[in-house]
């Protein structure tokens, strides 16, 4: 092996050598959680540790999120890799050191890990180009975007020119149901789309002795929920995979009385067109046969949540790369089949192409809490794996004669 083909070694040795901060900085967004639409201070500290570090640095549309920026030495079009910064509304349940000080709000999904590996990421590279390791030019962009989870952070990313000059994109996702140090990939549709749901149910209301007199939206509501849960999928080809799921009840203040109104919120998540019209229309002729039966108006509305993230074959597979020679080929496994959660990362995929890889995190001999739940946690050994796999990427990418295989096709 010549000292030229030493350099993915040498690379992994500079995430090592952040490791410690990586944690440092995970800990700390974890401890100071922030939901979407006000990661303010978030962006403040990590735009802080970018600047220490010389990067050039510019924040997101309305001062959230941060964009930095490589030393600019390579020509041609830049590879990206995001992370996410949002919190959820949750309690932390965990009781650890660098648990949720924010009443209410935790990082039950993993955010702060994405943001401290793709941070981990951008300084290996920084440093290995500042110590002549790289093997040839290489030119990146890290995006820490807000509001993932409201699917409005890559869209605004994107429409302050986050993608500007960028010609591949990448990204992971921590996944609970896999051990720190594997990790899972899947070329085509890696995630569902998601639409939100919100059924209004009016009736009159009345007193809890006398139901008769009332048009009750609760009873109507349970209804509903039913027969969403019954019909729907009865009605769709099991073949295409559909999720209803209704989230959110809101009805009533007082236990002794029929409110005039209920509120349902709730989710449709599907992986193709076909099959989300199809859903969408039978959740309306549902709730029609519903409202005729109880006597209410039932108002259906919907809101397109992010389409399928749709990996791109090339990149997943130039992943699958890194991650063999990293991790060996025995912890590395393909996804055999899409997830039916959503993630904002197709946006990008809609304009570049990109892959978005799932990072094992879950510790030895620990009990495995998913996503989106009070207990979640994550190995910080997954860290750096993710840093490395994502470092190496973005140099085996910029390989000149990758590019140059590209410009004569």
């Amino acid at each position: 092996m010549t000292d030229k083909d030493q350099w993915p070694r040498q690379l992994d040795r500079t995430v090592d050598a952040v490791q410690d901060r990586m944690v440092k900085t995970r800990r700390h967004l974890h401890t100071h959680p922030e939901v979407s639409g006000e990661e303010t201070e978030t962006t403040r500290y990590l735009e802080g540790q970018l600047l220490s570090d010389g990067f050039r640095v510019r924040t997101g549309p309305s001062g959230l999120g941060v964009i930095a920026e490589s030393a600019g030495n390579g020509s041609g079009p830049k590879i990206a890799l995001r992370a996410d910064l949002d919190a959820l509304p949750i309690q932390d349940a965990k009781a650890v050191d660098y648990r949720s000080t924010v009443q209410g709000v935790m990082h039950a999904c993993g955010h702060d890990a994405h943001a401290a590996a793709v941070l981990g990421a951008a300084l290996a590279l920084d440093a290995a180009d500042k110590s002549g390791i790289l093997p040839w030019p290489v030119s990146w962009r890290a995006i820490f975007q807000p509001a993932e989870e409201t699917n409005q952070g890559a869209l605004e990313m994107i429409e302050a020119g986050a993608l500007d000059g960028v010609g591949a994109m990448l990204a992971l996702h921590v996944d609970p149901s896999r051990p720190a140090g594997t990790i899972g990939h899947r070329s085509g549709v890696l995630t569902a789309h998601c639409d939100e749901m919100r059924v209004l149910i009016r009736g009159s209301g009345g007193h809890a002795a006398r139901p008769y007199e009332s048009r009750d939206p609760i009873a109507a509501a349970a209804q509903l929920i039913n027969a969403f849960y019954v019909a729907v999928p009865r009605s769709l080809d099991p073949r295409h995979t559909v999720v209803l799921t209704v989230g959110s009840i809101a009805a009533g203040k007082r236990y002794n009385a029929i409110p005039d109104r209920a509120l349902l919120k709730g989710t449709v998540r599907s992986l193709d067109e076909d099959a989300r019209g199809r859903a969408m229309e039978r959740v309306r002729e549902v709730a029609e046969g519903v409202a005729r039966v109880s006597g209410t108006e039932i108002e259906i509305t919907f809101r397109s949540g992010p389409p399928s993230v749709l990996n791109d074959p090339g990149l997943t597979d130039l992943i699958r790369q890194c991650a063999v020679d990293l991790l060996g080929a025995d912890r590395v496994h393909h996804i055999g089949h899409p997830s039916m959660g959503g993630d904002d990362f197709a946006h990008y995929l809609n304009r570049v192409p990109g892959s978005l890889f799932r990072l094992g995190c879950s510790g030895p001999g620990t009990t495995t809490t998913g996503l989106h739940t009070p207990d979640f946690d994550v190995d910080e050994r997954a860290l750096g794996v993710g840093a490395k796999i994502l470092a190496r990427a973005v140099v085996r990418w910029s390989e000149p004669k990758t590019h140059e295989k590209e410009a004569t096709r």
